[in-house]
């Protein structure tokens, strides 16, 4: 399996190159240079426990790691990191099904990839007899950045930057990330938005200058973001879990088709799903749900991506995001690889904030269905489904749910749908409880205390702990002195 550039397909490398790289050098995007088809049966793969699918899944993917290499890497990211066996366990409530994608070490769904991350990287760097140090940039709208530290944190030849947007996550995320210990981590908040962070990062991995002199002290770059490849490809594999855990509960019959909603920002989640679909898993219909920064919604609605708007800031943090990396994947597959149309596209976002995809590509969105939800949607559906089931989603998955009701009352599809349930409530404790009509705490662990007790669930250890951690890293920054803390963070 060779990786190709979205920006240049006659660009090939290997996976490990590409899982090394995390970005083209062009700017592109790794993908692979065909979408592999499932050859194992569904019978068959009923019968897997995960590690065993995430095999079966990922070896069509990175072919030149051995057997023994990428099983390696997955016994080390699913093990009892996770607090349940199922990994990410499918819970039946009212009419649908939620994956729960919050078991890991920092309760979001982040932790499924990041979790086997270093250990590609690691195992990629030593096939390449490298004696380089990696250095990972990476920019979080809230999750992705504690996961990214808990995955990197104190491995040979790898140090780890976090930049996070410091108004624009809720307060336990802030706290997982300015806390957390490990030798090779840095963490610093900057002084804008996620996009502010996610462009500076990718200004960082272009800049020939920092390159060139990262390069002379055996230092190569790299990305623990969803547009490294090495993290994208581990996602694939909880959809087909999902799929297979209704089959297991009989609450499908084999080939049955479902739909499957995911609350996405930066694309990558819900890229995934289109890639398990891709690969043979019977999705129906791909239901992309944002919250008010609904760049998306417009994308599917009307072919047009504008981020001419404003930014809002929600109570679903990780999804406030107007630039959407992955969505450039999407680009090169609905124009039929064509390289030279998706850098057009992403030029005239890059000089205009904004592009039209053609006719043919529009017909080719028909798998996807775009909708977002309003905060007071978004506190209405934590509320009402809480009263009439008992369970507590967070706000990302109730942009979710609150689009899936949309889409049902808009087509009247009534085939069984999987929710992505991307984190724990009790990391956006004040929105949660607040949306529970419970009595708002300044301290946002009294918050969480009072969430415990109404809705009869345990606060993960992982975030009562939060409480009493010193504060490791109260480093800021503003977007232009990114550079400068890279350099500062390399002499330490």
């Amino acid at each position: 399996m060779n990786y190709i550039s979205t920006r240049n397909k006659n660009l090939k490398i290997t996976s490990c190159q590409a899982i090394l790289q995390g970005i083209s050098e062009d700017g592109g995007l790794f993908l692979p240079e065909k979408i592999p088809t499932l050859k194992e049966t569904f019978h068959q793969l009923v019968s897997m426990d995960y590690k065993d699918l995430a095999f079966t899944i990922m070896k069509y993917f990175f072919t030149d790691f051995e057997e023994k290499e990428l099983r390696n890497c997955i016994e080390k990211a699913y093990d009892d990191k996770f607090d349940t066996p199922f990994i990410a366990p499918v819970i039946k409530k009212s009419d649908v099904y939620f994956l729960e994608l919050f078991h890991g070490p920092t309760l979001a769904f982040k932790d499924m990839a990041l979790s086997i991350l270093p250990h590609l990287l690691t195992t990629a760097l030593n096939q390449q007899k490298s004696n380089k140090e990696i250095l990972i940039l990476t920019a979080t709208s809230g999750d992705t950045g504690k996961a990214a530290l808990e995955g990197f944190s104190n491995i040979d030849s790898i140090k780890i930057m976090v930049f996070y947007p410091q108004k624009g996550v809720s307060e336990i995320q802030k706290r997982q990330m300015i806390t957390h210990e490990g030798d090779n981590t840095r963490v610093i908040g900057i002084e804008g938005n996620f996009d502010d962070a996610q462009s500076g990062v990718k200004k960082l991995f272009h800049d020939p200058k920092l390159r060139e002199k990262l390069e002379r002290n055996n230092i190569l770059l790299s990305s623990a973001n969803s547009i490294n490849i090495g993290r994208l490809v581990p996602q694939i594999v909880y959809y087909f879990h999902g799929y297979l855990s209704l089959l297991k509960n009989d609450e499908i019959h084999f080939g049955e088709n479902i739909n499957v909603v995911v609350p996405t920002g930066n694309f990558g989640n819900i890229l995934a799903a289109y890639y398990a679909k891709k690969m043979g898993l019977p999705i129906h219909k791909l239901i992309c749900a944002s919250n008010e920064n609904n760049v998306l919604t417009d994308f599917f609605q009307r072919g047009e991506y504008n981020i001419n708007r404003p930014f809002k800031m929600t109570i679903s943090p990780s999804m406030d995001i107007l630039i959407s990396s992955n969505l450039e994947r999407l680009l090169f597959e609905i124009s039929g690889g064509n390289d030279l149309l998706t850098q057009k596209l992403i030029s005239s976002l890059q000089s205009k904030g904004t592009y039209t995809i053609t006719k043919s590509m529009k017909e080719k969105l028909e798998d996807f269905y775009g909708e977002f939800a309003q905060e007071k949607e978004v506190y209405e559906s934590i509320s009402k489904f809480f009263q009439n089931t008992g369970y507590v989603m967070d706000p990302h998955t109730a942009v979710a749910y609150q689009v899936y009701k949309k889409y049902q009352g808009e087509t009247k599809d009534n085939t069984k749908t999987l929710i992505a349930s991307t984190a724990s409530p009790f990391k956006f404790g004040k929105s949660v409880g607040k949306a529970l009509g419970l009595k708002l705490a300044e301290d946002d662990f009294e918050m969480l205390s009072e969430i415990s007790e109404v809705a009869k669930l345990e606060i993960p250890k992982n975030i009562e702990e939060l409480k009493n951690k010193k504060i490791l890293h109260p480093f800021s920054c503003t977007k232009e002195q990114m550079q400068e803390m890279v350099k500062d963070f390399m002499k330490a």
